[in-house]
């Protein structure tokens, strides 16, 4: 059984269907890669595993128990946490306070400590910047800020709604080397990503989006090479 099943969803803005019938499964340990062009519903699908929209058919279950009417800081609570596209830190907060707010629903303040120093080993610049207002940092580590403050809920499985956005080639790279880093720590990733090539070539499995459908699947090499998925994403 999948750690995350995603199974045949359909969500709707208002009377305009979003997702058509999407279904994918997350193993566990594993990195699996959503991409397709914007408008997609690669967002929507993180949106809803994360109870920000619900389903109006189809079933989400988490270590195979469902979501249907969890509230999204339950979802949080069971181990899903959400990196959201543009990043969403507490601008106005310190790095400090947005990495306490991470684990604001946890106790053990000895395992929470714990847990801010493995933050700050994962992501050196933090530790220059814990007195820092989040918002003043550049956007490469606002990103580790926003991933930061994501693990500090020890999740099962950490959600990435595109997060080498706008971000400098040189910070791109880290950002996967990052993401490698934490699954092999043992956390469990959903991975949105416009950079197919390199959201193709660190994951376990794929899938391709496209008009709220899956339209192909397969193990992320695979997809790499896959004609249909170089001439449509990866020029």
């Amino acid at each position: 059984m999948a750690l995350l099943e995603i199974d045949d969803i359909h969500v709707f803005y208002d009377n305009i269907e979003a997702l058509k019938g999407v279904s994918i499964n997350v193993e566990r340990g594993h990195i699996v890669s959503l991409v397709g062009a914007n408008g997609a519903g690669k967002t929507t699908t993180l949106r809803t595993v994360s109870g920000l929209l619900h389903p109006r058919l189809g079933e989400i279950r988490f270590a195979g128990e469902s979501l249907r009417d969890v509230q999204p800081h339950e979802i949080a609570a069971m181990g899903v946490r959400h990196v959201p596209e543009g990043r969403r830190i507490f601008a106005r907060l310190t790095v400090a306070e947005n990495l306490a707010m991470g684990a604001f629903v946890r106790r053990g303040r000895r395992e929470i400590a714990e847990d801010r120093e493995r933050m700050l080993t994962l992501f050196p610049v933090l530790r220059e910047r814990l007195g820092q207002i989040a918002g003043t940092l550049s956007g490469g580590e606002q990103q580790m800020v926003a991933t930061a403050r994501a693990l500090m809920g020890r999740p099962r499985v950490l959600l990435m709604d595109e997060p080498s956005m706008g971000l400098s080639p040189v910070m791109v790279e880290r950002v996967f080397e990052t993401i490698k880093a934490i699954n092999e720590q043992g956390v469990t990733i959903l991975l949105v990503e416009q950079n197919a090539v390199m959201a193709l070539d660190i994951a376990d499995e794929a899938y391709v989006m496209e008009s709220g459908r899956i339209v192909l699947a397969g193990q992320g090499k695979d997809l790499l090479d896959d004609e249909n998925v170089q001439r449509a994403y990866l020029g």
